[in-house]
């Protein structure tokens, strides 16, 4: 039987923007039924991670807090009738899972439409350390899984570093492209953003079948990364800094007609304007990145004169990160996925990952709170 500790080590952010603190965190002493308790072998960061420490998230955010909300732990305790996890798998101690944020099961959202826009969800990464279960973050040794968060166990032949991703940034790709719908070699699909997101959805929409795929972002090492990835064009933002003459490339890539499919995953404001402009007549128009409150001058009328169909595209439910895992499975030997892992450190280093994260010197690091000494 695995003993459970009384208290944990982790990050915690005590004032925005301010340097994270280690801290011994209580463990709750017993875990209900439904729920689990998790040794975390691996957490990778997130920008909305680095926009919650800044305090710049258009959220109710409430400190202290642990940040982290995409990561991989060990089964370290079950509740009852927690031993099957949401796909019918069975969990032992020992196992490795993923899983979603806590969603109630009961609202109009989470029976009739989409459990991720639960209208009693519990994010992690977001709850305030000071109630229970505490443990409601990825920056600690220890989590708490809640009866209501999805949990998929992990295949043994996919990374911790992978498996982590897999949980935030694979699953919000994996259902944005899904929603965007059917492409084909007819269709050009320009991707705004070379973030870790906006390349793997060139990856996946490559793979996809699209006939052309062309990736708009910055710094140089990340278009590199998104044509490894599938990119049959990119475009710099540093070596065609004016809007119009991004338009001109995506035009003359498309001979004159615009893209069929627009996908925003940059997070710019800024950004919308301009995919609604490399939209062709009758295209679509998915958008992933915006979460910030930043607005936009925009012509609506655009989107009329265009027939323009415009698709938000939020988070996930426990298919997509089932699908996630899958995809890293389908894909390993087409898509170079750890080139997307740009370091892996222990918890202590927390604040200079963020600040390599500032500085665009990470895409997608991994914290792992487990090999704390």
């Amino acid at each position: 039987m695995t003993t459970i500790p009384d208290h944990t080590l982790a990050a915690v952010v005590r004032a925005f923007g301010e340097p994270i603190g280690i801290e011994e965190v209580p463990v709750p002493p017993t875990v209900e039924a439904g729920g689990l308790l998790v040794e975390v072998v691996a957490c990778s960061l997130c920008g909305t991670d680095v926009h919650c420490w800044e305090g710049s998230l258009a959220l109710d955010i409430r400190l202290p807090l642990i940040l982290g909300h995409e990561m991989v732990g060990r089964i370290v305790a079950i509740g009852e009738g927690a031993n099957v996890d949401s796909v019918g798998q069975d969990l032992r101690i020992g196992d490795r899972v993923i899983w979603t944020h806590s969603f109630c099961g009961r609202c109009e959202m989470c029976t009739r439409k989409r459990p991720a826009m639960c209208l009693k969800r519990t994010a992690y990464g977001h709850v305030s350390m000071q109630e229970w279960p505490y443990l409601m973050g990825g920056f600690a040794r220890h989590s708490y899984v809640l009866p209501g968060s999805g949990r998929v166990r992990v295949p043994d032949a996919i990374p911790d570093a992978l498996a982590s991703m897999a949980s935030c940034a694979l699953r919000s790709v994996v259902n944005a492209v899904e929603q965007a719908g059917r492409v084909g070699p007819e269709h050009t699909v320009v991707v705004q953003g070379a973030g870790p997101l906006g390349i793997l959805a060139t990856g996946l929409f490559a793979q996809a079948g699209a006939g052309r795929v062309v990736t708009v972002g910055a710094p140089a090492a990340r278009l590199q990364l998104a044509t490894e990835f599938g990119a049959d064009e990119v475009i710099s933002l540093e070596d065609t800094p004016d809007p119009a003459d991004r338009l001109a490339r995506v035009r003359e890539a498309t001979d004159g007609l615009g893209a069929d499919l627009v996908a925003e995953f940059s997070g710019h404001p800024a950004a919308f304007a301009e995919g609604v402009e490399m939209a062709g007549l009758g295209a679509r128009y998915l958008v992933v990145g915006q979460l910030g409150s930043g607005t936009t001058p925009i012509a609506p009328g655009t989107i009329t004169k265009k027939n323009l169909t415009v698709i938000g595209s939020f988070s996930g439910d426990v298919s997509h990160y089932h699908k996630a895992l899958t995809v890293l499975e389908r894909y390993a030997d087409r898509l170079p996925f750890d080139r997307l892992i740009s370091g892996q450190y222990p918890l202590e280093q927390v604040n200079d990952v963020i600040s390599r994260m500032q500085a665009f010197q990470e895409i997608k690091p991994v914290l792992l709170p487990a090999a704390t000494s």
